[in-house]
Order: structure tokens, then C-alpha cells, then sequence
């Protein structure tokens, strides 16, 4: 639903535009310049219709001063005239379309749709400074482990909603990667998504950065600019670090909550942005309220579907597969096709390291590896880890071994295993401790493999040698 205005130069057009543009949103006629002026002043629009004629002058100087007060609004004029040449010049001060009568009520429900989609993409590539790192499926995700599969089904479920969620955890376990999962599985996911962290930016800066500031509200403040929220009309937002925001911001956060506006910082309109907002943080915002640094009742507004992601450490079945697909990832963005998987040693590595930085750390260290390795495989040295517990390495080491028996290039490293212990289970008649023998690693490494690869057989009743 829009907010629309609507000038009418007293041509008796008003019931044409009520008509065409019923059921969009609320709108607003004036057919006096000062009244069409005055209302301008008091609220934001996100659409504007001027009908009027190109002849007189003062036409366009209307056009251009409306433009000028509401740049990133769009403006479209409906006239009489046609004439070429004043076309263009309506164009070039700020009209976004221009419509010649008679004109039907399709084609102003046409270009209604037009304006606001072209509104919409100037605000996205605005934001859009970089690429989104974002996975499209919930089955795409790296879930091994029982309570991460647990949390997709709980965050597919809430993607269909339109209700604020609060993603808890420690740094790095993919609160912002989740996410923009969450937008794009929801009705919003034609609508912007927009990411902000409240911890990089400061404090001064913040208020501006979610709500925009209009030209001359402080120093340096040289034209107006759109904030976050009004880029995400329609979308979502993600609040990254919501415990980092001042008390006096917290309110201002809080009205947008509960009633969709704001004013630009050092502006009078009043604004509506229908956006769901997705906030995250790693700090125990319940601690945060006992110390007065956080509000009650905007914690309670944006806790409604909560959701905590457990650490690395806690999804011990996501770690290989996660370090493949980081790895896959690297080795084509940095351009090293050569590299094809990670040595015995080195896989045993990162399973038995706790990874305090969690993903982000898993992430940093392959990228790292993969920069320094002169081999077609990572080696533990390149990992850069700190010392391990060497029991646990121990019961680790035997796993990748397999690696030793694949076939040649071609096919992914979990296909090539898949399909050697497949090979080897058929000619050892499916006895796992037999196929284990051959392959030369332990009973209980290959029945890791099996679980992991989903490889299953008729005359198992379970899983385990």
C-alpha cells in the first residue's frame, strides 16, 4: 500500500486518478499549489502525480521545487500537451514518466507499478555497495549436526512470517548469513534486504545511517540522504549488534517497531516503511537490561521468535563438511583449481581444534591455507593452528586416509570417497569390518565415512560396526 499525492491544476481530473488509483494506498488530492505545497512539507510520499500544463513556466518551476524537496520520490506528469520539446524538460527536472490525456486507468496503474519498481532498485543498488553472501535454500545450508537441522526447520518456518526475529550467538556462527537465507524464503524476497552492523558505525553517525538526514541537519550534511529503513520499505533489515545501540537511539528504534515511522534526522516529515526487521547479537541482552543498558521493552518487541545458534564446537558433524565447501569456495574465487581437498594430517586438524571463532575463523584459516599451499592438497602447517590435543588427533588421522585410493580428477572429493567405499563395501559382501580392513584405516573411521556419506544397506539394521 502506498502513500500517494496527487496535484490537480483544476482540470476536474479527480475522479479519473481516485478511480485508477483505488486500492494502492491512501491518497491525497490538492488542487491549490500553497496546499499542495504545505502537505509536501508534512509528510513523505512515495509517489507523486502532477497534472498540469508544460506551457506556463511556473508549471516547471512546481516540478522542479517538488523534486527538489523530495528527490528520491517519483514524480509523474499527466497533461494535455505532447509537444516533444517539453517533454524532455519535464524529464530533465526530475519527472520520472510523463502521461498525455486522454489516458486510461491502466496505464497510470502501469507506470504507478513502474515508478515504484525503479524507486525500489535505485534504493537497493544504493545499498548494495557489495556482492551478498547468501545461500537462497535451506537445503543448500551445512546442517550434520541434530540441532542445527532443528534450527533451519524453526527458521524456515519463521521466514513466512512477518514477525521480528532475534538471532543470539557467539561471533561468527552465521547470525548474518542466516539471515538474508530467512528474507529470500519470505513473501519480502522481491523487496529489498538490507544489512546494517550498529557496532562499525559511530554513534553519531548511527541515527543518520537508519534514518536518513535531510540537507543542512548538521555539518557536512550537504544534500538529503535516505537511510536504511526507507531503502527497505517493503523489505527487511538486519540489525547486526543491536545490543551496541545507545539507550536514546533504542527509543527511536522502538517507535519504528510499533508504528513504521520516523523523520529523517534534522527533517519534520513523518515517514512509513513496512519492514521486518531481523536482529542479532552475541551479548546477553538480559544482562544488558539488568545494567540499564538496554530497554525492557524493546528487548520483549524484537524477541518474538527468538533463535540461538550454537558454536562450532556444538555442530562437531558440520565441521568437515563445512571445511569442504569453504575450501570449493576459495579455491575458485583465488584461482587455485589445483588444490584438491586437504591432506590426512590436516583434516584431522580441524576436527579436533574448538575453533573459538567459529565459522569466521574456519573461514579465515582455509582462505589463508589456500594462499599459502604449494600442493594440490592443504597441509596441517599452512592451517596455522595452535597445538592440538594429540589423543584426539589420533582418532581423527585415520579418516581422511581414503584420500590415498581415489580415483583421478574430475569428480568431488566426498564423490570419490563415496564411491571407493561403495566399491569396497559390494566386493567385501557389505561386512564393514572386512571392507574397513582392506581400505586400511580403522572399523570405526569407516563407519564415521558411512554415516556421514549417507551410505546405507538392506541387511543393516543400523549403522554401527
Amino acid at each position: 500500500m502506498y502513500n500517494i499525492l496527487v496535484y490537480d491544476s483544476g482540470h476536474g481530473r479527480n475522479h479519473l486518478m481516485e478511480s485508477s488509483l483505488q486500492g494502492t494506498g491512501h491518497l491525497t488530492i490538492k488542487s491549490d499549489q500553497k496546499e499542495f505545497q504545505d502537505q509536501m512539507n508534512a509528510c513523505q510520499y512515495d509517489l507523486i502525480f502532477l497534472d498540469i500544463e508544460l506551457s506556463a513556466r511556473n508549471t516547471l518551476d512546481l516540478l522542479e521545487e517538488t523534486h527538489k524537496k523530495s528527490p528520491s520520490t517519483p514524480i509523474i506528469i499527466t497533461s494535455t500537451t505532447e509537444k516533444a520539446e517539453l517533454v524532455v524538460q519535464a524529464m530533465n527536472h526530475g519527472a520520472c514518466d510523463f502521461l498525455v490525456h486522454p489516458v486510461s486507468k491502466e496505464r497510470i496503474a502501469m507506470a504507478l507499478e513502474r515508478a515504484i519498481a525503479i524507486r525500489d532498485q535505485k534504493f537497493e543498488i544504493d545499498y548494495l555497495r557489495r556482492k551478498q553472501d547468501v545461500v537462497y535454500d535451506f537445503k543448500d545450508i551445512v546442517a550434520y549436526s541434530s540441532c542445527m537441522q532443528d534450527i533451519l526447520k524453526r527458521l524456515e518456518r519463521f521466514s513466512l512470517t512477518d514477525s521480528t526475529i532475534l538471532i543470539t550467538g557467539d561471533t561468527g556462527t552465521g547470525k548474518s548469513f542466516l539471515s538474508g537465507t530467512v528474507h529470500f524464503n519470505s513473501p519480502r524476497k522481491k523487496k529489498p534486504f538490507v544489512k546494517i552492523n550498529c557496532a562499525n558505525i559511530p554513534e553519531n553517525l548511527l541515527e543518520s545511517e537508519l534514518f536518513g538526514h535531510e540537507k543542512g541537519a548538521f555539518t557536512g550534511a550537504d544534500k538529503q540522504r535516505i537511510g536504511r529503513f526507507e531503502q527497505a520499505n517493503g523489505g527487511t533489515m538486519f540489525l547486526d549488534e543491536i545490543g551496541e545501540i545507545s539507550p536514546g537511539l533504542q527509543t527511536k528504534l522502538l517507535r519504528v517497531l510499533e508504528e513504521k515511522a520516523f523523520e529523517r534526522v534534522g527533517g519534520n516529515k513523518t515517514i512509513h516503511a513496512d519492514v521486518r526487521v531481523i536482529a542479532a547479537t552475541n551479548k546477553d541482552l538480559s544482562k544488558q537490561i539488568e545494567a540499564g543498558l538496554f530497554r525492557e521493552d524493546l528487548y520483549y518487541r524484537i524477541n518474538v521468535l527468538p533463535i540461538r545458534l550454537p558454536s562450532l564446537r556444538e555442530r562437531e558433524k558440520c565441521i568437515l563438511p563445512l571445511a569442504n565447501v569453504l575450501l570449493e569456495k576459495f579455491c575458485k574465487s583465488l584461482k587455485r583449481r589445483d588444490i584438491k581437498g586437504f591432506s590426512p594430517r590436516s583434516l584431522a586438524s580441524i576436527q579436533a581444534y574448538d575453533w573459538p571463532g567459529n565459522i569466521r575463523q574456519l573461514a579465515n584459516t582455509i582462505e589463508r591455507a589456500v594462499i599459502l599451499e604449494d600442493d594440490s592438497l592443504i597441509h596441517e602447517h599452512n592451517l596455522s593452528l595452535p597445538a592440538m590435543k594429540s589423543q584426539k588427533i589420533a582418532e581423527m588421522q585415520d579418516l581422511p586416509n581414503l584420500q590415498a585410493g581415489l580415483p583421478g580428477k574430475g569428480a568431488s572429493l566426498a564423490g570419490q570417497e563415496k564411491e571407493l567405499i561403495l566399491k569396497t563395501l559390494e566386493e567385501c559382501l557389505w561386512v564393514q569390518k572386512d571392507a574397513a580392513g582392506k581400505l586400511g584405516i580403522s572399523p570405526r573411521a569407516l563407519n564415521y565415512k558411512i554415516s556421514k556419506l549417507g551410505i546405507t544397506h538392506s541387511h543393516w539394521r543400523r549403522n554401527i560396526i
